[in-house]
């Protein structure tokens, strides 16, 4: 991002410049206004603003102690709602809903002195691992504008790829941060569950699965963001001990057993790409003097996960239609949603508590086995993804299974879920390497590496044991000295 000349390459660079005054926090937003403006329009990134509020704060900024005051940041149109600004969550239903309250997310963001310019694209409620809702429109990759940014934080990358803003609130509920940063060649880190502040409006998204953070291009602006977005959060059902100043930017750096694997965990195809941005990588992290062995065999059983994820899914978001009748006075219907949105909903009426109660404690028995992995390897390193960008339309569903969606209603539970796998099973069958780490409640990472001969980015996976966020930026540094394209 170019201001006066001088090339701020993340938010850490730009903070420091309007810290000594180089430049003024209206001049930053006015910026990257400019740039939304200029840009938006092939990417569809951005879909909605707060210009004049951005420009007001700018004005009436005071630069102090706050680590990010003045730098211009987006949030996404999903859970991190601002009071009084639009927030559809990709949804016709909600297109002219305004936040009653601020997230907790969002209050802390602006306690860190960003200024929030609007919100990003993504598609409805963030199903998807695309980003093209009816509402507003499909996302744009800026390298190549024939395929979709990703999802479910696909507004938020193509903002951050692009140089919109330098980096973009992103969440992450099966590899929504992950997937996106992969394919648009950025940073994406998924927090330990429990590491990020939650509430008032909900306090355990999808169970634990689903957390907030950031998009971002920079290791050193990953870090600072976590360590000053963290909280210890007791009233919150996950709390999780914070990281001190010490582990994260004092960490002693130490030969890490690692774990790689270029299987898929549900047996589908992984493309050579893929795998290749894993096997470049074995040699350089030995020659870092890191343990380096590839597993036989994955260590949790991908198809059995998947299931119980889908069914939590389609529960959670029975749940969550029943408080919106509750608010509109009325049932939902067809037309109110997308096919695959009403698919789902329908589907969590008929599972039975007993089974949604199993799921959980099978969760718990995921991240215990997890936990007994880590005891072994430090980290698992896997392809980010199984292949680069789609294009747009490629996981389009066929008029065969549209019709059965559509009567859904006609199924008994378990057909429902059949259906619900393969409405997924083509994108699913792109991106299996994320959901895992969302179910155990582990940090995971993203990391652009890699880039096909045609110029397009896929990241590598790394996942460590749940509160071990350390780990992974340390090794995220080493491997971004090595690359010299992300550390800074």
């Amino acid at each position: 991002m170019r201001w006066r000349n001088v090339m701020y390459q993340d938010a850490t660079a730009m903070a420091e410049a309007l810290r000594t005054r180089e430049l003024s926090a209206e001049e930053c937003v006015q910026a990257s206004i400019d740039r939304i403006e200029r840009l938006n329009p092939a990417l569809n990134a951005v879909v909605t603003t707060q210009y004049e509020q951005a420009l007001g704060r700018a004005r009436n900024l005071k630069i102090g102690e706050q680590p990010f005051a003045g730098v211009p940041i987006l949030l996404k149109d999903l859970g991190q709602e601002q009071k009084g600004e639009l927030s559809t969550s990709g949804s016709r239903l909600f297109a002219n809903y305004r936040a009653q309250k601020s997230d907790r997310y969002t209050q802390r963001l602006e306690e860190l002195g960003f200024i929030v310019l609007g919100r990003t694209n993504t598609p409805e409620f963030g199903f998807k691992n695309i980003s093209d809702s009816q509402l507003h429109g499909s996302v744009n990759l800026p390298f190549d504008v024939t395929r979709n940014a990703g999802g479910s934080s696909g507004g938020a990358a193509a903002a951050v790829s692009s140089g919109m803003v330098p980096l973009a609130g992103a969440s992450d509920g099966g590899g929504s941060i992950r997937i996106p940063a992969s394919f648009n060649g950025l940073i994406g880190l998924k927090t330990s569950r429990g590491r990020i502040p939650v509430g008032p409006s909900s306090y355990r998204g999808w169970q634990g699965a689903s957390v907030h953070f950031a998009l971002t291009k920079s290791v050193r602006d990953t870090k600072r963001l976590l360590y000053h977005l963290q909280t210890y959060q007791v009233e919150a059902p996950f709390p999780l001990q914070t990281l001190s100043w010490e582990s994260l930017f004092g960490y002693e750096k130490r030969p890490l057993k690692i774990a790689f694997s270029l299987q898929s965990p549900i047996d589908t195809q992984v493309s050579a790409d893929a795998q290749a941005a894993v096997l470049e990588l074995v040699p350089a992290l030995e020659a870092l003097g890191h343990q380096v062995r590839e597993l036989t065999a994955y260590p949790l059983d991908g198809a059995e996960l998947i299931s119980s994820y889908y069914l939590m899914n389609s529960v959670e978001t029975a749940q969550m239609f029943a408080g919106i009748e509750a608010s509109l006075g009325r049932k939902m219907r067809m037309e109110d949603m997308e096919l695959m949105t009403w698919a789902i909903y329908r589907s969590g009426h008929t599972i039975p508590a007993y089974r949604y109660s199993q799921i959980l404690q099978d969760w718990d028995q995921y991240s215990a086995k997890m936990a007994v992995f880590h005891e072994t390897y430090d980290v698992l390193l896997t392809p980010t993804v199984a292949g680069v960008a789609p294009k747009h339309g490629q996981f389009a569903l066929d008029k065969h299974l549209s019709e059965k969606l559509q009567d859904i209603d006609t199924y008994g539970m378990e057909e429902q879920q059949e259906l619900i796998w393969q409405m997924f099973e083509k994108a699913l069958a792109w991106t299996p390497f994320t959901p895992h780490a969302n179910l155990t409640g582990q940090p995971s990472i993203s990391l652009p590496t890699y880039q096909t001969e045609q110029g397009l980015p896929i990241g590598i996976q790394l996942t460590a044991a749940k509160g071990r966020e350390d780990i992974l930026l340390s090794l995220a540094e080493e491997l971004g000295q090595l690359h010299g394209n992300f550390v800074l």
